[in-house]
């Protein structure tokens, strides 16, 4: 039977909840893990002097990342922002296109849209998966762009409509099936921002592979980290080649001679870091392993409190529970500060859902549609301590 929560101990509830699974504070949101063979790779990178964009670790952590996803290709580079750049530079989007994009979003999502000339138009989300809303996505394009060429013209303002760019918010899938429909009917571009969902599946397929590209992060809080770093996942060859190309200046092979023959990026993943995340991700299934059950920790733990939920992987899907999150019953909504104030207190580092895109200087005259989802949703999100190694400590 579930505890009643007043206003008054609810926050009181949430810090003995987080307390009896990871113990006394202070405990961060999500830091790195290192008991593999980092200092090895490491230690062989700079014995080597291969340091920087040349090296073995970087083919390596490509070829092993591939498998690891089952993606056919995929291209390291120096971060997250930089591979979904190329992902929808490569995916046809240009200057005054306009990126389907959720408004509950890290800044990085609409940062890169706006690298490309184009503009994010901010799209609603779902608290079942707190992914892009499907259905009602699905609705407002009806009603607000027709097909002119083959291209998706937003009414509105007269724009193509080029991509759409879901991401799997905290390592929870999106509604790929429904995205991929609604990205077919409406001719969109479906790039799949996956920073946070490595080792996510929906149904049995990982994330980051079912669109035309997908992008992941490995920044120092993600499930693993190279440091900074991040990369292109695709089942095409050339688009591959191509983000290859781009990513590492558009140099021309040569034995001495710098030949660029487009305009290029220094965007190459450093054979440092590459080392790195090879030793991470011999230690990435453990890790998967050790999130789970550390979910399932919290998940008994908070069972007894009322007014506030744990965020569980959707039906037929396999989360990588990236951050462990709650959500607040809607009549709790104004209790959120006062629990996010009252765990740091505490010495338990929490934190709200971002600030929602369209609310940002920025972005503020972008296009939307209605958000009161991501609204909602906004208002009633936390995250709480996070890291695999938790489970090991306690």
């Amino acid at each position: 039977m579930n505890i009643v929560s007043t206003p008054f101990r609810l926050a009181e509830q949430v810090v003995s909840a987080i307390s009896a699974v990871v113990g006394a504070g202070p405990v961060t949101l999500h830091e790195p893990s290192f008991s593999g063979n980092e200092w090895l790779y490491l230690k062989e990178c700079l014995d080597s002097t291969f340091v920087s964009s040349v090296g073995k670790f970087v083919d390596r952590f490509e070829v092993e990342l591939a498998a690891f996803t089952g993606a056919k290709y995929a291209v390291a580079v120096v971060n997250g922002t930089a591979g979904l750049h190329i992902a929808l530079k490569l995916a046809g989007v240009k200057a005054n296109d306009e990126v389907l994009m959720p408004a509950l979003t890290f800044v990085a999502t609409a940062n890169a849209v706006t690298y490309c000339g184009a503009t994010p138009h901010f799209v609603d989300s779902e608290e079942r998966t707190l992914g892009v809303d499907a259905l009602k996505l699905r609705d407002y394009l009806t009603s607000h762009t027709e097909q002119r060429a083959g291209q998706c013209i937003n009414l509105d303002t007269g724009r193509a409509i080029r991509a759409l760019v879901p991401m799997h918010t905290f390592g929870h899938p999106s509604d790929l099936d429904g995205l991929l429909a609604v990205a077919q009917d409406f001719n969109l571009a479906l790039v799949e921002d996956a920073a946070e969902s490595l080792g996510s599946y929906y149904h049995g397929q990982h994330a980051g592979t079912f669109g035309l590209m997908g992008t992941l992060s490995f920044n120092g809080n993600k499930t693993i980290t190279t440091g900074g770093g991040g990369a292109i996942l695709t089942n095409n060859s050339e688009l591959a080649r191509h983000a290859k190309h781009l990513t590492t200046t558009a140099k021309l092979p040569h034995a001495w001679e710098y030949r660029h023959d487009e305009i290029g990026y220094n965007y190459r993943l450093p054979n440092l870091n590459a080392a790195l995340g090879c030793a991470q991700l011999e230690q990435l299934p453990m890790m998967l392993v050790a999130k789970r059950a550390l979910f399932e920790r919290y998940q008994a733990a908070f069972a007894p409190v009322a007014g506030v939920k744990l965020m569980a992987e959707p039906e037929q899907c396999q989360s990588n529970y990236w951050l462990q999150t709650l959500l607040l019953d809607a009549e709790q909504a104004n209790q959120r500060d006062s629990i996010l104030k009252v765990t740091n207190d505490a010495g338990f580092m929490t934190r709200p859902a971002w600030i929602l895109m369209h609310e940002l200087t920025p972005f503020k005259d972008c296009p939307r549609m209605d958000l009161a989802g991501a609204q909602s949703l906004s208002q009633r999100l936390i995250n709480i301590p996070s890291s695999s190694s938790l489970i090991w400590q306690n």
